[in-house]
């Protein structure tokens, strides 16, 4: 079925809409490393990658055209999907450039709140099953971003291109926000200001302590899980002090469910909504984020989800008549 060549007329001419969007972040990024490098530690290996993706992207623009089918537009889509886990570190190389800003967070949570929910919550709930429980969930993130492509490639083949749209614009568009709103979470700020202080309620600001520091809070919950211990690991490998406010946990995976709503699957529907309630706990639990941000991360789902969608209304709605609703890809 993925080797199904396309007719002329199922076939797209040029990039597809989710190359545009990803090409566009692209250049403001590099916009952003001229006007910034001097202040930048590698500022020439950026801009080297970034011009590696645009190789890569013609490349597969081009496979395509010459043998347009199912799989080399998955290919073409997933290769750009893909490239989050290069786009999401890489905001921490313009936010740490900027003075933190945790300080206004944390304060503003003991005033909502009284307390550090962060803290709170994990400390009431020790328990292996509860620890596991929000682990799992959180891990579920990118296995929930694949189910829902898949299904829609698989299932709602005519919604692919849509579907695989939404989920990056939508991720650059909280990209862009964590670019400029360097806010890093309580596992980075409170091991930044002492453990201590966030007892007395005392919040310093830490200015560009994160233009070189990194160091984690001790992950709560069970260390015996095996969630508990894959959360960790991925952490390890890829987090990066940035991207807390809003929650993109949250707000993605809020976006995910909308898709899974508009798949009119209830299936993917019920499989998904165990996985997004412990995830959107998690964000708080394992102090990723402040309640806050994820409170914060919900409402901004409407509209990214909405900023996406006319998006990719107003790349589909400018291509030639006859194609407009014959084009499947």
């Amino acid at each position: 079925m993925a080797l199904e060549l396309l007719k002329p007329t199922e076939t797209r001419r040029g990039l597809f809409p989710i190359e545009v969007v990803s090409l566009a972040y692209n250049a403001f990024t590099t916009l952003l490393i001229v006007v910034l490098h001097a202040r930048m530690d590698h500022p020439g290996t950026m801009l080297l990658q970034r011009a590696g993706i645009v190789v890569a992207t013609v490349t597969l623009m081009l496979l395509y055209q010459h043998r347009p089918c199912k799989l080399t537009v998955f290919l073409r889509t997933v290769f750009q999907l893909g490239l989050l886990a290069y786009w999401y570190p890489d905001t921490y190389e313009f936010n740490r450039l900027f003075p933190n800003i945790d300080h206004l967070f944390a304060h503003a949570e003991q005033a909502l709140f009284g307390c550090q929910p962060a803290i709170e919550f994990s400390a009431r709930c020790p328990s292996l099953w509860a620890s596991e429980a929000f682990n799992m969930g959180y891990f579920a993130y990118y296995p929930m971003i694949a189910a829902v492509v898949l299904f829609y490639f698989f299932a709602r083949y005519g919604e692919f291109g849509r579907t695989a749209f939404v989920v990056l614009a939508s991720f650059f568009i909280y990209y862009l926000i964590y670019i400029f709103v360097p806010v890093t979470g309580p596992q980075y700020y409170f091991p930044a200001i002492g453990l201590d202080n966030v007892a007395l309620g005392h919040f310093p600001a830490v200015g560009d302590y994160f233009n070189h520091h990194s160091e984690l809070l001790p992950a709560p919950g069970d260390s015996h899980g095996l969630f508990y211990s894959l959360v960790e690991m991925s952490q390890q490998a890829g987090e990066r002090p940035t991207a807390a406010f809003p929650s993109s946990h949250v707000g993605m995976s809020t976006i995910l469910m909308m898709l899974a709503l508009r798949s009119r699957c209830l299936t993917l529907t019920a499989a998904l909504t165990p996985f997004y309630v412990l995830l959107c706990c998690a964000t708080v639990y394992i102090q990723a984020h402040y309640l806050i941000d994820a409170l914060a991360g919900f409402a901004s789902a409407f509209v990214v989800y909405a900023l996406a969608a006319t998006a990719w209304r107003f790349f589909t709605e400018r291509e030639p008549a006859p194609a407009k609703y014959r084009i499947r890809y």
